[in-house]
Formats: C-alpha cells, structure tokens, sequence
C-alpha cells in the first residue's frame, strides 16, 4: 500500500527510542496483563519474561526519545520504514477517531507510538527485540523495534509488503480500542488454546486491522487530502501472508499443541482480518462465536 506523495503526515505521531547501555526492569503488579495481553505476533512464549515484567530496578543506562521531524510526506513514508511508520499512525489515527463511536467507544484518544532499538522500557517491564512489536496497557502505547519486519520475512516466511508492516501496527492499535471496550481484559484469565479469551482478543485485533485496511485509502492527512492511494489484491495478500505466519500452528509447525495456542491458527488469523477487510469493525465479534 502506497502513500500519496503529497499527503502530509503527522510526525508527533512517532517517537524513536534510544537506549545507553545497561539493563532496566521496571513495571510491577502487572505480571498477569503483560504475559498474555503483549501481542508479540511471534508466538514467543513470554513465561520467562515473568521476572523481568514483574519488577525490579534499573541497572544503569539511560534513554532518550527523539522525535521524526522529517517525516512529513506521504513520499517520506514510501521512501522510509520509520517514515511509514508514521504515516500508518496517521492513518490509523484518522480511521479510528471517526469509527470508534460506533463501537460505543467516547472520549476516543490516540496511544502513544515508540519505535525502539534492542531493548526498551517499558510500564509492562523491560522488553527486547525478541518480544516482539505489543500494546502497553499501563504506558496506553505501541512499542515497535522495526526489525521484527525482516523476523517476519526470513524468519517466519511472510511475503513483506509495506501493508505487511502496516498490519502489525494496526492489530497492536487494535489492542488499544479493545482497552475501550474491555475485550482486553478477557485476556487476564491466563486460559490459552483455539477457543481461549487470549486468542479471542487476538483474532479481534486482526480483524480491526482488516477493517482498517479495507477504509486505509479513505483515511485522510489533516487538510483532507487522502493519504493513501487504492488497496491492491496484491497488497491484500501481503497482508493475509503476515497474518498466516505468525500463526500458532504455522510457529510450532504442528497442530497437536494447541492448547497452548495464544494467538490462533494461520487459518484463523486470516479469516478475521478478512472478515473485519468485508464488514467493518462492527462484524469483529470474536466472543460470540463458538470456535473464533
């Protein structure tokens, strides 16, 4: 999916991190939350986080935020994947801010967008590059190291695409309206496997990235010009190959563990980005069927 050239984006959407050296901790009494509510879209098993995420002290290091003051452009998000990254915010921002009152959803606000490099933290606790991107409920954020888009390519054998990379963005946001309407809080009962709260909230998130991405080339900069130009079947398929491999069964290659399922199988994961990419966020219901 591609921006129009002339679109202007908004960089106060953004903020780069970066990190000295040492070791933080941080966060505590959200162990429960941060297990099972960080969407790290790699199935990474986050049990071993667990005292990291619980709390303790900052050893050393410092870091510092800077901001993307030359992402302006709808040709700087093209040409820039921190770029695009604000330009997806962008969107986002302008496609929920008009939806969410339809979910029920008043007083809607943008979360906050960190990338970082290697490791940051974080109110859940101090997270790395192997976690993977996740929404913060505590720090009403998005965290992203943007080199999980290349894990997502050689690692887990997406196809890649700028609507890729836009996906993940927008599922994490989609964590961010469920803080709205409580569906995140389903996820603090701890159960995992196909039909669990866990996956619910997660195959919800898929499919209000597709509703997203179906209304993406709607969404318009500030001045009301739009910001992306037409989805293509080609792009549609990038995204539904990123949905696919960060499916449960796709990351252990079998299908016999799925009790342990977190996030849904491949299979799962792409019919809820499509049924959201159909019917809007108002069709992403995954609590009410019997097997999402």
């Amino acid at each position: 999916m591609s921006f129009n050239d002339g679109a202007r984006i908004d960089p106060s959407k953004v903020k780069r991190r970066r990190r000295a050296v040492g070791v933080g901790a941080g966060g505590g009494g959200l162990v429960v939350i941060a297990l099972v509510v960080i969407s790290q879209l790699t199935g990474v098993d986050l049990s071993g986080l667990a005292p990291v995420l619980g709390g303790g002290t900052s050893q050393g290091g410092t870091t510092s935020e800077e901001s993307l003051e030359t992402c302006t452009t709808g040709a700087d998000a093209n040409a820039s994947i921190d770029c695009r990254m604000v330009g997806a915010a962008t969107s986002l921002s302008d496609y929920w801010t008009a939806t969410a009152p339809s979910l029920g959803i008043s007083g809607y606000a943008d979360p906050d967008f960190f990338l970082f490099d290697a490791a940051t933290d974080t109110g859940c606790g101090q997270a790395t590059s192997a976690v993977g991107p996740f929404y913060c409920p505590p720090d009403v954020a998005i965290y992203i190291d943007t080199t999980f888009y290349q894990d997502l390519r050689d690692k887990y054998g997406a196809s890649g695409g700028p609507l890729a990379e836009m996906y993940v963005v927008a599922h994490e946001w989609g964590h961010h309206i469920q803080s709205y309407t409580g569906a995140l809080e389903k996820a603090q009962d701890g159960q995992t496997g196909p039909t669990s709260n866990g996956v619910r909230v997660e195959l919800q998130a898929d499919c209000y990235a597709g509703a997203w991405a179906a209304a993406a080339s709607s969404t318009d900069d500030p001045s009301g010009t739009p910001l992306l130009e037409p989805i293509t079947d080609a792009q549609v398929a990038d995204a539904l190959s990123a949905a696919a491999a960060v499916g449960d069964d796709r990351i252990q290659g079998t299908t016999a563990n799925s009790e342990t399922w977190t996030h849904g199988s491949s299979e799962s994961r792409q019919k809820w980005f499509t049924t959201g990419f159909q019917g809007g966020a108002g069709a992403c219901d995954t609590f009410s069927v019997a097997t999402p």
